[in-house]
């Protein structure tokens, strides 16, 4: 929970309570664009951006923000993720 709390904001993680239980809400998307695309869809409705758009050590692309309600959410991008004719995520 603490690794995840410094994922979202290494400077000022949330703490449990206002939002953040010790688990985030992840968005997985096609397409690396799609993580900015999102984020700015998000801030458009007036969430708050808590960790802009940026490359991961693991390859991958992604950014935080809350939801009106205070929950957090990870827009993530994978090179390696595959998804299926129906656009899901396949594991």
């Amino acid at each position: 929970m603490e690794l995840l709390a410094k994922d979202i904001n290494g400077d000022n993680p949330p703490q449990i309570g206002n939002g953040f239980g010790g688990i985030t809400l992840t968005y997985n998307v096609e397409h690396k664009d799609d993580v900015d695309k999102i984020i700015e869809l998000v801030r458009t409705a007036g969430g708050t951006i808590v960790k802009e758009p940026q490359d991961v050590f693991w390859g991958g692309y992604h950014a935080y923000f809350k939801d009106l309600d205070g929950y957090y959410w990870e827009v993530a991008w994978g090179p390696d993720f595959k998804y299926d004719e129906k656009g899901m995520l396949q594991f």
